[in-house]
């Protein structure tokens, strides 16, 4: 079954890093029919994977994940379903938390009782470094406890616990997958990287929460989607961490952007007021996943002038959205 998927199933995959997995899934596993499933709200985007939408082994569905009667059937008879669609904005999550709790926990929760339910065989759960909380020193493990400390880690450490609790009940294969933050091409412009380089483009200044020294790990869209595929042929169950070893401060991140667009920074980064809660540092362990062969391949500093040149083109995509 590792290697013989007939079919696959992936919530969240016309979104940014939906559309990176989605398409790593459909050119690694040439035989298997993938079902899309996207609301497609401001962050998600058909033009994100319509180069795969042309084939006949692809089929779109345009559906809330809380909505189960408009997917259930596509569920049977379904050797993996993986679940990525999520609202994943932290500061969006201080100002409308619900929303939060709906689609993170609530629909990670009834995704899973439709695959138990259409007996599928494998399941896989995207979730979040951020589920550890914050991490001034040292390492976070798979076996630490979760400790979040927004809204949007909040629902995201709900939705594991939720998830994992089935494994005693129906003895199922689920891996749960906690990445660093992922930065690539069609990201909606309103994380830290594609906010700056859209607002350059436009010539306008990058915000920067507080005094901009907040550090995040940084792991490649591409990176991520290949441990995906490595983790759904080598591994049944259990709970991987996926990191780069690549940090730096925010301030230096806009800093670099401005250096390629040739901007000076003193007048082009702008400090705003901090979130509620800004955890200062994020860091995991990623020994489980390498003993299994895994390795981050891609470097942020390297890829920022292709992502930037990416965006030039394309940034009005969001602007319609």
């Amino acid at each position: 079954m590792k290697n013989k998927l007939k079919k696959i199933f992936i919530t969240g995959g016309a979104g940014f890093i939906g559309s990176h997995v989605t398409e790593a899934f459909f050119k690694n596993f040439t035989k298997s029919k993938i079902i899309i499933l996207d609301k497609l709200t401001y962050a998600g985007n058909k033009s994100f994977i319509s180069s795969i939408l042309k084939s006949k082994r692809v089929r779109f569905i345009k559906s809330d994940i809380n909505d189960t009667k408009k997917y259930t059937n596509f569920l049977n008879n379904c050797d993996l379903a993986i679940n990525i669609a999520a609202e994943s904005h932290v500061d969006n999550s201080f100002i409308s938390p619900l929303n939060f709790t709906k689609t993170n926990s609530l629909g990670a929760h009834a995704f899973f009782l439709e695959c138990i339910k259409k007996k599928v065989k494998k399941i896989l759960h995207v979730s979040s470094d951020e589920v550890y909380g914050e991490k001034v020193t040292g390492t976070c493990f798979e076996n630490q406890l979760v400790n979040p400390t927004n809204p949007y880690s909040a629902s995201k450490a709900a939705a594991e616990i939720l998830i994992n609790s089935y494994k005693y009940t129906y003895k199922k294969e689920i891996i749960i997958v906690r990445a660093n933050n992922i930065y690539g091409i069609r990201q909606y412009p309103e994380k830290l990287i594609s906010t700056s380089i859209v607002n350059l483009i436009h010539n306008k200044p990058i915000p920067i929460h507080g005094n901009g020294k907040n550090i995040r790990y940084y792991l490649s869209a591409e990176d991520f989607a290949n441990a995906l595929i490595l983790l759904v042929k080598k591994r049944d169950k259990g709970t991987f961490n996926v990191g780069s070893n690549f940090f730096e401060q925010n301030i230096n991140i806009a800093k670099h952007i401005c250096k390629i667009f040739k901007k000076n920074p003193k007048k082009f980064i702008k400090f705003t007021k901090d979130r509620l809660y800004n955890d200062k540092r994020y860091s995991v362990s990623s020994k489980k996943i390498k003993k299994l062969g895994w390795r981050p391949k891609r470097n942020l500093i390297k890829d920022l002038p292709m992502i930037i040149e990416w965006y030039k083109r394309n940034h009005k995509i969001f602007k319609k959205i």
